[in-house]
């Protein structure tokens, strides 16, 4: 079944990634290219831990970003040692996110 081509833009603008600034910082620190240490994230972020550690996981439930190794969300004791890296499945439209930022 073929789609017409306005409902595929449709469908593409609704699929658009929105981040907020702390989103967005965190997004920019952990890269595209490979994965990074919570406490790597928090001193290029110069942000408190307790506000990294609410952004990953803000991240981490939408499906953005993942942990290594994996968890649903990341406690603020395991998130310095804990590894971060972005869902390859998100990184264009992250990378388009970052650019609106």
């Amino acid at each position: 079944m073929k789609m017409p081509v306005w409902k595929l833009l449709n469908f593409w603008r609704m699929r658009m990634i929105k981040l907020t600034g702390r989103e967005a910082n965190v997004v920019r620190a952990i890269g595209f290219a490979e994965s990074m240490l919570g406490a790597e994230i928090q001193d290029y972020t110069r942000m408190q831990s307790e506000d990294v550690t609410d952004t990953l996981n803000s991240l981490i439930s939408a499906g953005f970003v993942e942990s290594i190794p994996y968890t649903e969300q990341v406690q603020l004791a395991e998130m310095p040692v804990t590894a971060f890296e972005i869902n390859p499945a998100y990184a264009h439209q992250l990378k388009q996110a970052l650019v609106r930022n």
